[in-house]
């Protein structure tokens, strides 16, 4: 079953599958006769009709790639198993099918028929024009492709050039693939009673789909290149069901741009390329067939990984001109848990010597899986093919359901060399993109909408309204990064209540104005109370915009609270929002702060986001401290000091929206600097110190739902420091006996077997690698994910007789760790197991192992 849900349109769509389907059908009888006659006029013209089939050998083994051609010169290709699907007209009489070292078959259309299965005979004489070397003929022009890419791929030949697109992208299915039946199934309670159990889903489900589409989005795009960048401007956009279309589904990568990178993107996914100078390696090539695009002799290349067994491996076919070696037309396809394909069409142009791509279609179809798989961050999952009692699921009318995108260019020029406005951005939208008339889509649209486009359009924009549909997606996105609207003022859900070992329980109230109160000025703060420590704490700023455009905000705040000692915290780091804050609990050492900040937030510079701070902080540790500087003992210190934070990354996308600059593809690696020096003889500034922090992330997910993730972080203070302001790397174990007593909360990025304040560093470094598997199905509600994580750290303390008080280890000769965990075992709770090994493996083996409860929240619905 495919299921649309959660991110971003989640709600949308689960308003409109709950909506009742007898709604649909109050449409008063003028407007049924209307649409009638109006669909019987547009069949009238067109006289389209769509016929299938399969092609195979003698053996019914079947033929991947075959080319069929009408008899008025319209063609496709059979996909991987043979299968073709051909939209002909009345005029339409016959169509030819042709595979290299087969007898070409001319086919007879027959009245009514729609599926024609189609079975060539081998031929004894080979393709004598295509036969080009002694070795494979392929591989030799696939050679002669590569070595003339830079003369045939656009953005290398010209120096510049602009075209628009126009694109349309529905997730809909076939009615007719739908059986619509209605099942029954009785279940007897005792021996005299029974209930009937009915079950309608798939007759509502055809009902639905045979007048409207699940989802339906166009835009008109602007694609300028120039200086070896390419930047995509959003013109008008439009989105069923969102007067102000969700910026995250515009920016979805489905398929890359052009066909000559040395790697290919498919669905959010990078392959090497077929004609990549290295292709060879992972591609064997096979010559098809030799075939005419638009009026120009190609020759059709099957492409296949050569690795079998890997999964998700690209295949597909390439027509090459034979006479530049150029790619005329492209189909790629990926084959697996889902059934993803990318088709590039290209326009050859004389005056340039150049084919340039005129369309691009993508589809995604539910592939082979036993999985759940979800996709576009689970806008749409697709179940997998086994029920919970482990036999094979019953197919139901949502398994026909499909995602198409189709791009068309016009108005294409070449070599313009405008100039190019903020080339770092991958895609700009206008401000009035989201209000363009209906002339505007008239004007652009290759067709008008269907009848059934436009009911897709006027039922989810009604139920959109009816059902607040827009309002509830503001409110579920910020309740997602922890705040709670109430009026102009968003409520800080992570400010309520949380715990730890100094100051108890800490209860509190926080906030941030919205744009309701203002779009230009914020003002945010917050009061805490901890029951143990029995102190109030409070921080009150507030912040102006000064650029919309790079969300540059000037801010400033004042703050009496307490943090955990030797923490690092890297200012540019998002806001991560959690029920509950495991970690914190068990930490007993914190020092008190007092601090006036002022700070600039901003994301002028392209692909960062950085903040730059000025501070002063008065310091007080809450523990058995002194700080040792030349013989004068500190009990508390002011700390005057310059900050600059900055993430870096250069491999991500990033969209300039109406509201703001946000990261549209996150890839990797990213990376992050922090750099802190204190200010000598400002504002009783009391130490002259510097810090350098860094932090490089890597992460990759798979469509099987396995993901690898690398962290290498680390930090070095140099001149006066206290320990207050050191590096602890992370610890996450309570110094207990028993490995029961020891059980606790599960960190992100923390030793779960290091104990706290067990070591500290004026300079370290730490790695780690995680590997997450897909749930595991045991029984029916227990799915646990496997997660296999190593970490260690090296490090090293610095003037060590300046620190008075605590004794602790330095990491010297590293500090080690693996484990296990399992969670989402039931309810979002789950258990791991880890232990330390190494130089500082402690003496009795069972001190070596923590056990720890994981929680994840799972926010589908």
């Amino acid at each position: 079953m495919v299921k649309l849900y959660q991110t971003d349109f989640f709600i949308l769509i689960f308003a409109y599958q709950k909506h009742n389907v007898f709604v649909f059908e109050t449409i008063i009888l003028s407007m049924k006769l209307f649409c009638l006659l109006t669909l019987f006029f547009t069949l009238t013209i067109q006289a389209q009709f769509q016929i299938n089939g399969i092609v195979t050998d003698a053996n019914r083994r079947p033929l991947p790639f075959a080319t069929i051609t009408t008899s008025d010169n319209h063609n496709t290709i059979t996909d991987v198993d043979g299968k073709f699907d051909l939209k002909i007209n009345a005029k339409t009489s016959t169509f030819a099918v042709s595979y290299i070292g087969f007898q070409t078959k001319i086919i007879a259309l027959t009245a009514n028929k729609t599926f024609y299965s189609i079975s060539l005979s081998e031929k004894t004489d080979d393709l004598k024009e295509v036969v080009v070397s002694n070795e494979n003929p392929a591989l030799t022009i696939i050679k002669k492709v590569i070595a003339n890419k830079n003369l045939n791929n656009p953005q290398k030949k010209l120096s510049s050039f602009e075209y628009k697109t126009y694109n349309k992208l529905i997730v809909t299915a076939n009615p007719d693939s739908i059986d619509g039946r209605i099942d029954s199934s009785a279940a007897y309670k005792d021996f005299n009673k029974k209930t009937i159990n009915v079950d309608s889903s798939d007759y509502k489900f055809k009902e639905i789909i045979s007048k409207q589409h699940l989802f339906q989005t166009e835009k008109v795009s602007q694609y300028q290149f120039g200086n070896n960048k390419l930047k995509e401007t959003i013109l008008g956009t439009k989105m069923a069901g969102f007067k102000q279309p969700v910026y995250e589904i515009i920016a979805f990568n489905l398929q890359s741009i052009s066909v000559y990178g040395s790697k290919y993107e498919l669905f959010e996914t990078k392959h090497q390329s077929p004609i990549a100078d290295n292709g060879f390696a992972d591609y064997n090539y096979k010559l098809l067939d030799t075939v005419p695009i638009k009026g120009r002799d190609t020759y059709m290349i099957y492409f296949k990984n050569k690795k079998k067994r890997k999964s998700n491996g690209l295949e597909g076919v390439l027509y090459i001109d034979q006479e530049n070696f150029a790619v005329a037309k492209a189909v790629m396809r990926i084959k697996g848990v889902l059934d993803i394909s990318g088709i590039h069409e290209f326009e050859y142009v004389p005056e340039e010597k150049i084919w340039f791509q005129s369309k691009t279609t993508f589809k995604i179809v539910k592939g082979k899986s036993n999985d759940d798989i979800k996709i576009l961050g689970g806008t749409i999952q697709f179940d997998g093919d086994i029920e919970d009692n482990f036999e094979p699921r019953k197919k139901t009318a949502s398994d026909f359901t499909y995602l198409l995108s189709e791009s068309n260019n016009f108005d294409i020029h070449y070599n313009t060399n405008s100039p190019i406005k903020d080339p770092s951005l991958y895609i700009e939208i206008k401000d009035d993109a989201s209000k363009k008339p209906e002339e505007f889509w008239d004007t652009y649209r290759k067709d008008s909408l269907d009848l059934k486009s436009q009911k897709t359009y006027q039922l989810l924009d009604s139920i959109s309204i009816s059902k607040r549909i827009e309002k509830r997606l503001g409110l579920g996105r910020k309740i997602i990064n922890g705040y709670l609207p109430i009026g102009p003022i968003d409520l800080d859900l992570k400010k309520i209540i949380s715990y730890n070992n100094y100051e108890g329980f800490r209860l509190g109230v926080g906030g941030i104005t919205n744009d309701r109160f203002s779009k230009n000025f914020r003002i945010e703060g917050y009061t805490a109370y901890g029951t143990k420590d029995g102190n109030f704490k409070y921080s009150l700023g507030s912040g102006v915009l000064l650029d919309k455009s790079t969300n540059t905000w000037l801010n400033g705040s004042y703050t009496d609270d307490v943090r955990e000692i030797a923490s690092t915290v890297f200012a540019v780091d998002k806001r991560v929002f959690k029920i509950y804050d495991p970690r914190p609990i068990n930490i007993s050492t914190f020092y008190k702060y007092i601090s006036w900040k002022a700070n600039v937030q901003t994301k002028i510079i392209p692909k960062t986001e950085a903040v730059f701070e000025l501070a002063r902080t008065d310091v007080e540790p809450k523990f058995d401290y002194l700080f040792n500087l030349n013989g004068q003992l500190y009990s508390s210190y002011v700390m005057t000091t310059a900050m600059a934070s900055i993430v870096w990354a250069p491999f991500s996308d990033f969209m300039q929206t109406p509201t703001g600059r946000n990261e549209t593809e996150k890839r990797f690696p990213r990376f992050t600097f922090q750099y802190t020096q204190s200010l000598p003889n400002v504002l009783e500034n009391d130490f002259t110190f510097s810090k350098i922090d860094f932090k490089t992330e890597y992460e990759k997910k798979y469509l099987n739902g396995q993901k690898t993730s690398l962290l290498l972080q680390g930090g070095y203070a140099m001149g006066d420091v206290p320990i207050t302001h050191l590096y602890n790397t992370m610890p996450n174990n309570l110094t207990k006996e028993t490995i029961i007593q020891r059980i606790t909360f599960a960190g992100r990025n923390s030793f779960e077997t290091m104990f706290f304040n067990e070591f500290f560093s004026s300079q370290y470094i730490f790695f780690q690698v995680k590997h997450g598997f897909d749930r595991i199905k045991i029984m029916k509600k227990v799915r646990p994910s496997l997660v296999l994580v190593t970490r260690m750290a090296w490090g090293n303390m610095e003037n060590p007789e300046q620190h008075v008080g605590p004794a602790y280890k330095t990491l010297d000769k590293g500090f080690f760790e693996s484990g296990i965990e399992l969670n989402r075992i039931f309810k979002g709770f789950g258990l791991g197991g880890f232990y330390r090994y190494g130089p500082n493996q402690l003496l009795k083996f069972e001190d070596n192992i923590a056990v720890k409860i994981s929680y994840v929240l799972d926010l589908g619905l």
